[in-house]
């Protein structure tokens, strides 16, 4: 079988290793615009074949990964769907899903109920496929977010492909999806490279970053990710970001006040509370 991949990065890369590794696909065929991402991606034996565009790698694949930016999902898809088979399956593994599910179903036409829209939890602060691993997703959470269209024997393969590969699958809707990723990984993202970047700019930044320690790093480390995919993911999934900034700003907001009126019994309140909830959540 046939898979095609548009975008050869950690993740596409990173699948495309994983599904040859337990014998699903016998051949490779990727698209990525980046400068020399294909010919890496070639070297490394993480595909066959690079193409000329989406559209010509989605020939006669009998799935299409899309593992781009989410900002270039539609255009992606619009680009391929003249080229699909009937059977065809198209999938993402894209950090926000209502924009890409609505790109998806205005691009695809009756193609839509075989796109599985999907999200593996997984990955690290650098990018590229040189960094392109077959073992990034066993014991890690697929997130799978089907549409009330998709259709049952597409989701099922897909489900089945990522539990082969390792992953253990959650089911959920678009609208939780997003405000659950919004919380617990668009705003930390958003927030590591905001207090960088706010540190960055000082003058004596330098010395700053030279005195920083284990905090400052475990904090700032996803800083390290991808500026355009993030970027993509912020604005994709806008509306649970922004309600989530402005909740994170009004408590910015009060332990700012707290700080100014020297009132260490608030501090303590809110560090306690935020601490208990990360031992019982997190370990």
């Amino acid at each position: 079988m046939k898979l095609a991949l548009i975008g050869v990065g950690l993740i596409g890369g990173s699948f495309a290793l994983a599904v040859r590794a337990v014998g699903k696909f016998d051949y490779v065929v990727a698209f990525d615009s980046a400068p020399g991402a294909l010919q890496r991606a070639a070297a490394l034996g993480v595909i066959d074949e690079a193409s000329p565009s989406a559209a010509h790698a989605a020939i006669d694949a009998s799935l299409v990964m899309i593992a781009t930016p989410v900002g270039s999902t539609q255009a992606v898809l619009r680009d391929i769907a003249p080229n699909l088979t009937s059977s065809a399956i198209v999938t993402d593994v894209g950090s926000a899903k209502g924009s890409v599910i609505e790109g998806a179903r205005s691009e695809l036409g009756a193609a839509f109920s075989r796109f599985v829209p999907g999200h593996p939890i997984a990955g690290r602060e650098h990018s590229g496929v040189q960094f392109a691993d077959a073992a990034l997703f066993r014991d890690k959470i697929f997130v799978s977010v089907p549409s009330v269209q998709t259709d049952a024997g597409a989701l099922l393969t897909m489900e089945t492909l990522w539990r082969d590969i390792g992953c253990r699958i959650e089911r959920m809707t678009s609208e939780e999806h997003d405000s659950i990723f919004a919380a617990v990984s668009h705003l930390p993202h958003l927030l590591a490279f905001a207090l960088v970047d706010h540190v960055a700019a000082q003058p004596d930044a330098a010395r700053k970053f030279a005195m920083s320690g284990a905090g400052f790093r475990d904090f700032t480390r996803i800083a390290a990710s991808n500026p355009r995919m993030w970027s993509d993911i912020c604005v994709a999934n806008r509306i649970a970001l922004g309600g989530e900034l402005r909740a994170q700003r009004k408590l910015l907001e009060e332990l700012q006040y707290a700080v100014d009126s020297g009132d260490a019994d608030e501090l303590h309140r809110v560090f306690t509370r935020a601490a208990a909830a990360r031992s019982q959540v997190l370990g």
